[in-house]
């Protein structure tokens, strides 16, 4: 596979993460994350010495991607975090537990 191959595949499959993480789609997300890790390994596995402008295009694009997935993924979290503080009554910033007494952020 080239790097230029591997490189689409990575950018398919970050389409497909942000798809599976705006639906809620766990399977598919553990499909798509599996499928961009295969790729970021034939990225690096490609023998290729200098990259093309359209390899450092298809590089930014899956950069962009993958910051586009982090940005989902921590909105989900920054929700799952409000939701459990508004249901423990807890309006800290961090979490705590009750069986050791320290706050863990």
């Amino acid at each position: 596979m080239t790097r230029h191959d591997a490189l689409v595949q990575v950018i398919e499959a970050l389409h497909a993460e942000i798809a599976a993480l705006k639906s809620n789609d766990v399977a598919a997300l553990e499909r798509a994350t599996r499928a961009k890790l295969i790729g970021i390994d034939a990225v690096a596995a490609a023998d290729e010495l200098l990259p093309s402008p359209d390899m450092r295009r298809l590089a930014e694009e899956a950069h962009r991607l993958n910051e586009t997935c982090r940005i989902y993924v921590n909105l989900m979290s920054a929700n799952v975090r409000k939701r459990l503080q508004q249901l423990t009554g807890d309006g800290a910033s961090g979490y705590r537990s009750s069986v050791s007494g320290y706050a863990c952020a």
